[in-house]
């Protein structure tokens, strides 16, 4: 019975250390035949450990155990990063990005679920570092006790990944090699990025630039970001009949309108750097660059309508604590989401309904007597998990949005994404993004007028459960205006027509917007 309990362990200690070292790291290349390879990094391994001298097999078979322990970590993450954010994890500068995972959890599911998810994540990383420790240890003591045995199984295997090797068909693996040297090149280029990005940072066109947005005087001018509203969602028909529909709503109601598609610095995820790197003009693509810019005299588009006589506001449902780089951004007002007067129930991840954002700033802001206004209003209905998604009502019963708790699906609890059923998924982020863009268009026909002029697009693309593997980072762009001046202002920019960017529109990267929409509102520098 012994030898069998120990025959066990020893295959299931080989079977984890293979799987860890041959499984890819993301999970759409997981297949039956991905696993029938040879790992030339356990071939490599079994040698060391059996040629080491005794006193010394074991110190190294157990930091061995917890160097791949580790590795099997960060194998994770990549898997985990590829699924939401299309790329594999930093080790440099993806550490700051747990927070805002824990605050989400907290946020749409709940303080117990956070704390819970927490308690999971640390015992998951102990338990597969203690499991690989032990792998390890029982698979060097075995090949040591059978050492010839061992030395010729390697030998044989080594030969046989050489002589069996046909091109398109692997016969042995490299994987983990492979991916630890893509880690270790993206851990220099971290570690270099502060200097990089403190060039890029350095070199304004606009700073100290006379005149700046004059073409725009006396305009409202308001960008509103679309949460998760991508590329991919246009394809979707729900989406695309609300912009059709929205289309000849706004012709009808006199706008003219253009759009594009901007490349987003991120997808499935970080909105407020994919919001900077449009304020600012600078690629924020990670979030040590987000703390050194907020940490910056960066001129962004706020502080260039508030240092030319515009009132700056920023409206910004998904603040729901202190936000201290609100200050970088220069507004006149920030309305968080405890000053928005919303007193209806959350939608999931949403403080605050999409249209009463909007009502709400109308009211504080264009609904009174002012002077030109610039506003950033970043919505969140459609932020993950898409469901459940409040329903568009009247603008005149919005009230104090004690209405919301009347709608059935103002009790449903948040539906995580993963775990269910794809297409239901992208059905509820298809009947979000539709229910935010019905926002946009209705208050457009409801308190647009000759002087305001609306810029709204994407932040990022959803999560590849909704886009599939190997989508872009591409978003839609669309200015919107019923002034005949500013649209022909915009003429050079060679935008499709309408609310909807065809599929050869133009692509430009995110952060090059803030320029151009410097350079066509502004007379030209002396």
């Amino acid at each position: 019975m012994k030898t069998v309990l120990r025959r066990t362990m020893t295959v299931l200690a080989g079977l984890f250390v293979l799987f860890v070292l041959i499984a890819p790291s993301d999970l759409e290349k997981f297949s039956f035949e991905s696993f029938l390879r040879v790992p030339l990094e356990g071939l490599i391994g079994v040698m060391v450990l059996v040629l080491l001298p005794d006193r010394f097999r074991k110190p190294a078979a157990i930091a061995g155990g917890v160097a791949l322990g580790l590795f099997t970590v960060v194998k994770i993450m990549d898997i985990g990063f590829d699924m939401v954010l299309y790329r594999p994890f930093d080790l440099v500068l993806d550490w700051p990005l747990l927070v805002p995972a824990i605050d989400f959890v907290d946020v749409t599911f709940g303080r117990f679920a956070s704390v819970l998810a927490v308690g999971l994540a640390v015992a998951l990383v102990v338990g597969i570092v203690w499991l690989a420790a032990l792998s390890v240890l029982r698979l060097g003591s075995v090949a040591a006790g059978r050492r010839p045995i061992a030395i010729r199984a390697v030998a044989l295997l080594a030969v046989a990944c050489v002589s069996l090797a046909v091109p398109g068909v692997p016969v042995y693996s490299d994987a983990a090699a492979t991916s630890l040297v893509d880690h270790a090149r993206r851990v220099q280029a971290g570690l270099n990025d502060r200097e990089v990005f403190a060039a890029e940072a350095a070199v304004d066109a606009f700073r100290g630039h006379p005149g700046l947005l004059s073409s725009l005087e006396g305009k409202d001018v308001v960008f509103t970001f679309v949460e998760s509203y991508g590329k991919s969602a246009l394809d979707m028909p729900d989406v695309a009949a609300k912009l059709a529909q929205g289309d000849d709503r706004l012709k009808a109601a006199g706008y003219t309108a253009r759009s594009a598609y901007l490349t987003s610095p991120t997808a499935g995820g970080g909105s407020w750097m994919a919001q900077a790197t449009l304020l600012s003009g600078l690629w924020i693509d990670n979030q040590q660059r987000y703390r050194n810019l907020v940490a910056s005299d960066r001129l962004t588009l706020p502080r260039a309508f508030r240092e030319s006589s515009w009132r700056s506001v920023g409206v910004v449902p998904g603040i729901t604590q202190a936000w201290p780089e609100g200050d970088f951004f220069h507004y006149d007002e920030i309305y968080a989401a405890q000053d928005l007067g919303y007193q209806g129930p959350r939608f999931g991840y949403a403080t605050t309904p999409d249209q009463f954002t909007l009502e709400s700033f109308q009211r504080n802001e264009r609904a009174k007597q002012h002077g030109p206004v610039m506003a950033a209003i970043p919505m969140v209905s459609s932020h993950a998990p898409w469901s459940p998604t409040p329903d568009f009502v009247d603008w005149e019963k919005l009230g104090d949005g004690s209405i919301y708790a009347t709608m059935p699906a103002s009790n449903d609890p948040p539906e995580s994404i993963f775990g269910r059923d794809p297409g239901a998924v992208r059905a509820d982020y298809a009947h979000s993004i539709s229910y935010s863009l019905e926002s946009v268009i209705s208050y457009l026909e409801r308190y647009g007028d000759e002087n305001l002029v609306m810029v709204f697009l994407g932040d990022h693309q959803p999560a590849q459960m909704v886009t599939g593997e190997g989508a872009s980072r591409d978003v839609p762009i669309t200015i919107v205006a019923k002034d005949p001046a500013v649209m022909k202002q915009v003429e050079s920019w060679k935008w499709d027509d309408g609310i909807k960017p065809g599929g050869s529109a133009p692509v430009s990267r995110m952060s090059d917007f803030r320029d151009q929409f410097l350079s066509t509102f502004s007379p030209p520098k002396a």
